[in-house]
């Protein structure tokens, strides 16, 4: 079994710059021997990281055109979610794809277009705050990265205390005397 595994590894070895798109080249030094000499593409490729290999966009953060980019809620009441849909058209002449919207704490939550959005198109980041137990005022941020750069959109608002027995009191084994 060990002889077996030996031998593929071997093999393995032996066949790699075969498959790394590598050439061997006599070497005119010494008779019967061979040196193994990259390609170029080769040499590229493994010079540049796969994203900077595809070729460069012309987008940018303002091809992403927010019919808003500054939500204001208002005054909404403890216990409720404030959702809203920030609506964006593409005015590129490239697909914008969203790789994340990034919210910029965890009482924050967002969704967006998970698929590619064709120029002329629109889309969609959401963006959701948890107003349960935050009573007061409020501004958020979520930072929305694709492959046109980065944008970051606001909301803010109010968030008014509930009327007492309306929400649930936090029940605890501790005792706070």
């Amino acid at each position: 079994m060990k002889k077996y595994i030996l031998a593929l590894g071997l093999l393995t070895l032996a066949a790699a710059p075969s498959f790394a798109g590598d050439k061997k080249k006599k070497d005119p030094k010494a008779t019967g021997t061979t040196e193994v000499v990259a390609s170029p593409a080769a040499a590229v490729a493994v010079a540049q990281p796969m994203a900077l290999q595809t070729e460069a966009s012309n987008l940018t953060a303002e091809n992403m055109a927010f019919s808003e980019d500054l939500h204001d809620f208002g005054t909404v009441t403890e216990g409720e979610n404030a959702d809203f849909d920030f609506i964006f058209t593409n005015t590129g002449a490239e697909p914008i794809i969203i790789q994340r919207a990034q919210p910029a704490c965890g009482c924050t939550a967002s969704d967006w277009t998970k698929e590619p959005i064709l120029p002329g198109k629109t889309g969609y980041v959401k963006a959701s705050y948890h107003t349960q137990g935050r009573p007061g005022p409020f501004t958020k941020t979520v930072t929305v990265l694709s492959n046109a750069g980065a944008k970051v959109l606001t909301f803010k608002g109010e968030v008014e205390k509930a009327p007492t027995g309306s929400v649930p009191e936090p029940q605890s084994i501790i005792k706070t005397n």
